[in-house]
């Protein structure tokens, strides 16, 4: 009778386990946020809910740079924080398992042999060998919402390493933008120096024949000396982003070089207005944001959990002898049965503590993941209105360099037929160095910017998408 009572007992735990009604914690639902129907700066992009499980794609490709494709293939296997977000990945992979592992239950094989006795009596040997097992059964959703909160906590990992990707690959790309910039300014410069020093040459032999005056030797000296500076001041920024990439693509800086590109063009790929909204839901900070919610959600089912008891079944069988044959005996085998419950009647408020401490946790987690995605239309606003207007400055650079071309050739001539003095020369050359250089820099801003928009869409895009 004393069996079948405990079979009773047994049998009603397992079919409370698996009631559904059981579950203490809250009904997770995704917190709600602002939502405007466009952007402001721009016609056509709507907001939308974060998804960021979608194919973002070679982004860097979009600028048609080979060099740059092989960097950033590199960032996936050398970049250091990504390696960083690829082991808390396997990490929190792994603490799903081990909270999965806690459904079901746990045997457990002992074998052991024992020899004892009194001195001048001789001695015995005993062997025993036991089965145990134990159960908890998940009757109040507490282990359930231990892998709900394990598995939040790894959609978020993910979102992090794709996080740390995009930024690695950003971070890249506009480092690589720069570098060329400089180059193109460098060689820009070289130019200019090499016509200072012709210049130079010629205001020399002026003054040596008395057509000018020494001042004039003097100006041009200074100019050309200015220009030289500026040349060492490039190659030493040069030279830092050179740098700053290594580390990036996980190379010691010593082991790595990029060769210059005196004729390089900036490539500025054409952002679409009409880009779906999709894009903004592929954010990897939205999404771990809002994985975080998640896991806090769980985290309330989890200490609510502490009101109710912890129930659990234990069994084991064993056999025991003075011989190891004596362990598959059937006649010495000996089994056990258990049925056991916990709880606590009082401890303070504890309990009531946890919860509230939970339940604040989760408010926390909702106001990050608005705030994310808050930031997250701030950015895109932000980029494309660096967008449109770079692309305006660029186009008014363009025509000031032009005239201020003119206008250097024009005092040149003027010079040389006595009717200025070098002065005018050297603030005309002055003029049109700095806006053929400020043009450089537009076009270089607005590679950057386009890698921030993209950053800020949370990835590229490819044609039809």
């Amino acid at each position: 009778m004393r069996i079948h009572a405990i079979f009773r007992l047994t049998t009603l735990a397992l079919a409370t386990s698996l009631a559904a009604g059981c579950a203490v914690g809250p009904a997770y639902q995704r917190p709600g946020t602002p939502e405007p129907a466009a952007f402001k700066e721009a016609e056509g992009w709507v907001a939308a809910a974060p998804a960021d499980a979608l194919e973002r794609g070679p982004w860097w490709q979009l600028f048609g740079d080979p060099v740059l494709d092989g960097l950033a293939a590199s960032v996936d296997v050398s970049n250091q924080n990504v390696a960083l977000a690829v082991a808390n990945y396997a990490q929190a992979r792994a603490l799903v398992q081990q909270q999965r592992a806690a459904l079901f239950p746990s045997l457990g094989l002992n074998l052991g042999a024992d020899r004892s006795g009194v001195r001048g009596q001789g001695a015995d040997t005993s062997y025993r060998l036991n089965l145990g097992g134990s159960w908890e059964p998940d009757v109040w959703g507490r282990l359930r919402a231990g892998v709900a909160s394990a598995q939040a906590g790894l959609d978020a990992s993910a979102a992090d390493l794709a996080s740390a990707r995009l930024s690695a690959q950003g971070e890249l790309a506009a480092n690589y933008f720069a570098l060329r910039a400089l180059d193109a300014q460098s060689a820009l410069l070289g130019r200019t120096i090499a016509g200072y020093e012709r210049e130079l040459r010629i205001t020399e032999n002026r003054f040596n024949v008395g057509i000018v005056a020494r001042t004039d030797v003097l100006q041009a000296q200074t100019q050309l000396a200015s220009a030289r500076n500026d040349a060492l001041g490039l190659a030493r920024q040069r030279a830092q982003f050179e740098h700053a990439i290594a580390i990036l693509v996980g190379r010691a800086p010593a082991e790595f070089a990029l060769a210059a590109l005196p004729d390089w063009r900036a490539s500025v790929p054409a952002v679409p207005v009409g880009v779906p909204s999709l894009l903004l839901q592929r954010r990897p900070d939205i999404a771990a944001a809002e994985r975080d919610v998640a896991a806090a959600n769980a985290e309330i089912g989890i200490a609510r959990s502490a009101y109710f008891p912890n129930i659990g079944l234990s069994a084991s069988l064993g056999t025991g002898g003075s011989r190891v044959g004596d362990l598959v005996s059937a006649s010495n085998a000996a089994w056990s049965f258990g049925l056991s419950a916990a709880q606590a009647i009082f401890n303070a408020g504890a309990t009531r503590a946890s919860v509230a401490g939970a339940e604040a946790r989760h408010q926390a987690a909702v106001a990050r993941y608005r705030q994310t995605v808050l930031n997250a239309f701030g950015q895109v606003e932000d980029g494309l209105t660096a967008v449109r207007v770079l692309e305006q400055q660029q186009a008014l650079r363009q025509v000031a360099s032009e005239a201020a071309d003119k206008v250097e050739q024009q005092i040149m001539n003027r010079y040389r037929a006595g009717q200025v003095s070098y002065s005018e020369v050297v603030q005309a050359q002055a003029t049109a160095l700095n806006a053929r250089r400020a043009l450089v820099q537009v076009q270089a801003d607005r590679q950057a910017a386009a890698v921030a928009l993209i950053q800020a869409l949370g990835g590229g895009w490819r044609a039809g998408q």
